[in-house]
């Protein structure tokens, strides 16, 4: 299999906490080949940055050709950029080199307090750099930097990327971590894409331990845009992967111990592979109004592993999604074997098509139906009159049949399975898709409809 390959480069940190060294270590754990690009040397430790040493903007050049003639790179993250110089010497290399996954972690200010970018350095960055970048991930100090404003809550978080957006930068991640009072509330990052806020959270973690922090989540997210994940499941894994990091941070030294994003803390496979697109997907459907597309029995929305046999390889939103405040609400992370009517369904699917490994039910109308129609969507339907009387009392067994039945006759997978209910059975649209964001996204265009 071909590498995926993340070119890192920042400063290095001689502790291994921070800089090149986190990155590096990174993205070995998601499974991609790290290359460095150093753009200044420091004498760091646990208690703070001693000494900086600035790479001549020259030899920064002559690394970055090095790489990146000869190897190429999927994805570039830059992380300390201590002189304009540096700047500038990013910049023009990804204009010659094409590069469109850029990802920018501001760093300016050490956990000590250091200053590890010049005003200079900053102005170039914002003028230059900024509008090249595909996403940028400062923390709350850095986007004041950036933007000028007091960032003291969520709204003005909100508010402060959509002025970063406006520099040029396609989507802003501003770190929660250095926000008042986040202890009681949690760890919250929000995602602007400049169409949508998404919300990222964590439980607080009480630890002093937290040393590359920022640098681990860059990395992790520039893995996951390099292996081809869309924004929103790039994000989601690097929220996990630090959170867990910060769990295991290691405490040495006298001073803030680093995080520990080793390779046995990322738990790879398939089943964490659907549990990592649930909750994207989860995260997109609430960040549009789309409650009133819950049915009264509520939703869920399933994802099964390749293969999967039985309910147990399908997971699920405990508790299902309902409705709160006109928004669709996951009452809990997914977990296999959470969901078994919706679960058939994908169960069923697969035995035709083993693409289609997703599912969500969602309230039936002649309204939506048209509305899936007028979209250009594949529409069936299933009339549980006719159902047999052995499937009836059967628990579960309904859904089976009834898509079975579509299945059977159409010999193709649709977007949209529905029936009209029955006795004691409420109306239902089933939409069909390939993973859960491609269902999201179906339903997301349903929503616009109607």
């Amino acid at each position: 299999m071909k590498p995926v390959k993340v070119l890192c480069v920042g400063g290095s940190d001689s502790s291994g906490g921070a800089g090149i060294q986190a990155d590096l270590k990174a993205v070995s754990a998601c499974g991609c080949y790290g290359m460095s690009v150093i753009t200044a040397l420091t004498a760091q430790n646990t208690c703070g940055v001693q000494d900086i040493f600035p790479v001549p903007k020259k030899f920064i050049l002559a690394q970055l050709d090095s790489v990146l003639s000869d190897i190429g790179a999927d994805a570039v993250k830059t992380g300390m950029l201590l002189t304009a110089g540096a700047v500038e010497s990013v910049v023009k290399k990804v204009k010659e080199y094409s590069l469109e996954k850029l990802i920018v972690d501001p760093v300016m200010i050490a956990k000590g307090g250091r200053t590890m970018m010049q005003e200079k350095a900053r102005q170039a960055l914002v003028k230059k750099l900024l509008p090249l970048t595909f996403v940028v991930t400062p923390n709350i100090l850095e986007a004041e930097s950036l933007t000028h404003m007091k960032i003291r809550s969520i709204s003005a978080m909100k508010n402060a990327a959509a002025v970063i957006l406006g520099l040029g930068v396609k989507n802003v991640v501003i770190k929660g971590g250095h926000l008042p009072g986040n202890r009681k509330s949690g760890s919250i990052d929000i995602l602007y894409d400049g169409k949508q806020y998404y919300e990222f959270s964590a439980d607080w973690i009480e630890t002093k331990d937290t040393h590359g922090t920022g640098c681990t989540y860059a990395s992790v997210l520039a893995a996951g845009l390099a292996q081809g994940k869309n924004i929103l499941h790039a994000v989601e894994q690097a929220k996990i992967m630090v959170t867990r990091a910060i769990e295991n941070s290691l405490s040495l030294g006298k001073g803030h111990g680093p995080v520990h994003a080793g390779i046995a803390l990322y738990p790879r496979g398939k089943r964490h592979e659907c549990l990592l697109e649930l909750r994207a997907a989860s995260h997109q459907l609430a960040a549009f109004r789309s409650g009133r597309l819950i049915p009264e029995v509520q939703s869920n929305l399933v994802y099964a592993i390749a293969g999967a046999e039985d309910e147990r390889h399908v997971a699920g939103f405990p508790g299902r999604i309902i409705c709160l405040r006109d928004k669709a609400h996951a009452v809990a992370d997914p977990e296999f074997g959470a969901s078994r009517h919706i679960a058939n369904i994908v169960l069923t699917v697969l035995r035709y098509d083993p693409s289609y490994r997703s599912a969500m039910n969602i309230k039936y109308s002649e309204q939506i139906i048209e509305a899936c129609r007028r979209l250009g969507f594949s529409v069936e339907s299933f009339a549980r009159v006719n159902e047999p009387s052995e499937t009836k009392d059967t628990e579960g067994a309904s859904l089976e049949w009834g898509v079975n039945e579509v299945l059977k006759r159409t010999k193709t997978v649709p977007d949209i399975i529905f029936d009209k209910g029955g006795w004691g059975k409420e109306p239902m649209v089933r939409v069909l898709g390939k993973n859960p964001l491609d269902v999201v996204n179906k339903v997301q265009s349903i929503l616009r409809q109607i």
